[in-house]
C-alpha cells in the first residue's frame, strides 16, 4: 500500500480575499493515516477557509493541500476516497434521513443499501424514515457524519462534528473517531474549538492563529514548556526551597508544605533533596491541558474574534 495514500499535506497554503483580507498565510502541516488530527484555532483563524480549500470549494491563492498526493478536484472518486462534514451542512427538510442518504448514494454510484449501513453506525436507524426537519441539532450532526461515511473512505475531514451533541453523543463521537482513525487507519482531520473535548480524542494537534501555523504536535510536545510544573512536597519545605534556590528554576510556595517548580523534572528534584537530606511526601509532575497550552500560544500571536 502506498505510504501516502490518505495522508493530507497543506504547503505554504495562502488565501487572500478581496485582494487585501488574508485569511490563510503560508500554512503548512501534515494529517498522517492512522491517526485523529485536531485542527484548532481561535474565531477567524483560517480554519474552515483551510478545509474549503482542501475540499476544492474555494481556490487558493498560493501554495497547495492535497489527499494521497493529489488535490481535491483530481481524485477519480471523490467520495469513496474523502469524507467530509463541514459545518453548515444543509438538508432538504422534507426528505427523510435515510432518502437523503440515497440521493448521495445516486449521485456517487454507491448501492443505495449502503444508507441504513451508515445510519446503524452513526445511531440513526430507528430515525431513519423520519423527516429531517423533525431532526435535533445532535442528530443533524450525526447524520452529516452518516453522509462523510457514505463511500467508506480512508480520510475524513470534519468541521466541528460534536456542535449539538450532548454529551452522551460526544462520548460517542470520540469512541467513534478513535476507532475510524486507530482500528481503520484513516486520517481523521478534526476542526473544534471544544478543546477539553479534542484532549480526550485526538493524536496530533495543529494550532493556527491568523491564519499562520503556531505549533503542531503531540499533546505531550505541544505540553512541553508550557506550564510544565512538579508539585514537591515536604516537611522541611523551607530547606528545600534553599536547595533548589540560585538554580534556573521557579519556585512558588504552595500551601504550607508544598512548592511548585518549573524547570526541573521530578528525577531531579528528588535527586537534590536525596543529596541534601530533605525528607520528600510527594512529587507530581503537572502539565498544563490543551486549553491553557492554546491560550498561551494564541494569545501571543493574536486571532480574530
Amino acid at each position: 500500500m502506498d505510504k501516502d495514500a490518505g495522508r493530507i499535506v497543506v504547503s505554504g497554503l495562502t488565501k487572500v480575499f478581496g485582494g487585501r483580507v488574508r485569511a490563510v498565510d503560508h500554512l503548512s502541516f501534515t494529517a498522517e493515516p492512522g491517526t485523529v488530527t485536531g485542527f484548532l484555532g481561535p474565531n477567524g483563524a483560517g480554519k474552515t477557509t483551510t478545509l474549503r480549500v482542501l475540499l476544492g470549494l474555494v481556490a487558493p491563492t498560493a501554495g497547495t493541500a492535497t489527499i494521497g498526493g493529489r488535490r481535491y478536484r483530481d481524485l477519480a472518486h471523490p467520495l469513496r476516497e474523502v469524507g467530509a462534514m463541514l459545518e453548515a451542512s444543509s438538508f432538504h427538510p422534507a426528505r427523510s434521513g435515510r432518502n437523503h442518504l440515497r440521493v448521495y448514494c445516486t449521485a456517487a454510484g454507491i448501492r443505495p443499501d449502503r444508507a441504513d449501513e451508515v445510519l446503524e453506525l452513526v445511531g440513526l436507524s430507528d430515525a431513519a424514515g423520519r423527516k429531517v426537519k423533525g431532526y435535533s441539532q445532535g442528530m443533524r450532526q450525526r447524520l452529516g457524519l452518516a453522509t462523510a461515511l457514505l463511500g467508506d473512505p480512508k480520510v475524513l475531514v470534519l468541521d466541528e462534528p460534536a456542535n449539538g451533541l450532548d454529551p452522551e453523543g460526544i462520548a460517542w463521537l470520540r469512541s467513534f473517531l478513535r476507532s475510524m482513525a486507530t482500528a481503520e487507519g484513516r486520517t481523521v482531520l478534526v476542526s473544534s474549538h471544544v478543546l477539553s473535548e479534542v484532549e480526550q480524542t485526538v493524536d496530533q494537534v495543529v494550532i493556527i492563529s491568523r491564519g499562520a501555523l503556531v505549533r503542531q504536535g503531540s499533546l505531550e510536545e505541544l505540553a512541553d514548556g508550557h506550564g510544565q510544573a512538579v508539585l514537591a512536597r515536604s516537611p522541611q519545605i523551607d530547606v528545600l526551597a534553599g536547595v533548589l534556590g540560585g538554580r534556573s528554576v521557579t519556585v512558588a510556595r504552595v500551601g504550607a508544605d508544598g512548592l511548585r517548580v518549573g524547570g526541573l523534572d521530578s528525577a531531579e528534584i528528588g535527586h537534590l533533596a536525596f543529596t541534601a537530606g530533605v525528607e520528600l511526601h510527594e512529587l507530581t509532575t503537572e502539565r498544563s491541558d490543551l486549553e491553557d497550552v492554546f491560550l498561551a500560544l494564541t494569545t501571543r500571536t493574536g486571532g480574530a474574534g
